[in-house]
């Protein structure tokens, strides 16, 4: 069973800039909590038990927002706030853990995920990039499902999803051996990054979920800088491909990219509109706004 799940946390948030120059980009809130905490949420849904965290000195909030706050938790008590005790005690089933490695220079998503080599062993392992957040209102998430599809078939999964066939050349973009409307998870015959238009051979693009298997640890050791002068990811994938399976998963959910500054908006909307207390309220104001 695949129990633990490396969050890659140590970027910059160029992005982002300039609220990332001093809050982590993944503590930015999406409503009333950080965007990290959603991500964690759809891990902990999909029955990870262990987060590993590659961080970055500047990160330390995103640390401490996972832990216990006595002094915060005594006062709320004292003032009988038990609605608001509950909320910041419950951040994290018991059976949760929160783990943090350093990865002491920025080399790359692939040096981050071997980052965590120590502490992952050797398990099978979920990769979730924190900057994508994925909203996914059915009974078993999309990540559930793959981590499902892994334990039958021995296949790697990579999340994928339909972009227009213009926009291809912001992605990178996964060359698939069927029609994409033939099932959820499909045979990947190899992955392109950032292809022309008119190039590209399908148009889904890699979302930012990974289930890989631990014997990608040992390829990351092999794989030589890349693109960027970093180690990628893609590249010990790609290593992998020689020898092993490697599925696209078509994912039902629907993604925001809060790295970017228009993708946050559009979750902060999609989220405001569904949340249980303030959702109806934000509906109206958006009705007021006449925009």
């Amino acid at each position: 069973m695949i129990k633990k799940a490396i969050l890659p946390v140590a970027g910059l948030g160029t992005r982002f800039l300039p609220a990332s120059k001093s809050i982590p980009k993944e503590m930015v809130t999406v409503v009333d909590r950080p965007a990290i905490e959603y991500v964690v949420r759809e891990a902990v849904a999909a029955g990870i038990e262990q987060i590993i965290l590659v961080t970055h000195s500047s990160k330390a909030s995103i640390e401490n927002y996972f832990d216990r706050n006595f002094e915060l938790e005594t006062t709320l008590e004292n003032k009988k706030k038990f609605d608001l005790l509950k909320e910041i005690t419950e951040i994290l089933p018991p059976h949760v853990s929160v783990v943090s490695v350093r990865q002491p220079q920025p080399l790359g998503l692939g040096h981050a995920v071997l980052c965590a080599k120590a502490v992952v062993g050797d398990e099978d392992f979920a990769v979730l990039l924190p900057d994508v957040l994925v909203k996914d209102d059915q009974a078993e998430n999309d990540l559930a499902k793959m981590i499902a599809r892994f334990e039958a078939t021995g296949a790697s999964q990579i999340m994928v999803e339909a972009v227009p066939d213009n926009m291809v050349d912001q992605y990178g973009i996964v060359d698939v051996a069927e029609s994409p409307a033939v099932a959820e998870s499909i045979i990947m015959q190899g992955i392109v990054e950032k292809p022309a238009v008119g190039t590209a051979p399908s148009n889904l693009s890699v979302v930012g979920r990974y289930i890989l298997p631990a014997k990608i640890m040992q390829l990351l050791e092999q794989t030589p800088k890349g693109a960027g002068n970093e180690i990628q990811l893609t590249d010990a994938i790609a290593m992998l491909h020689q020898t092993d399976s490697i599925e696209a998963y078509r994912m039902k959910g629907q993604t925001f990219d809060c790295g970017s500054k228009l993708g946050y908006l559009k979750a902060v909307l999609h989220y405001g509109v569904a949340h249980p207390k303030l959702g109806e309220d934000f509906k109206a104001l958006i009705k007021e706004l006449k925009l």
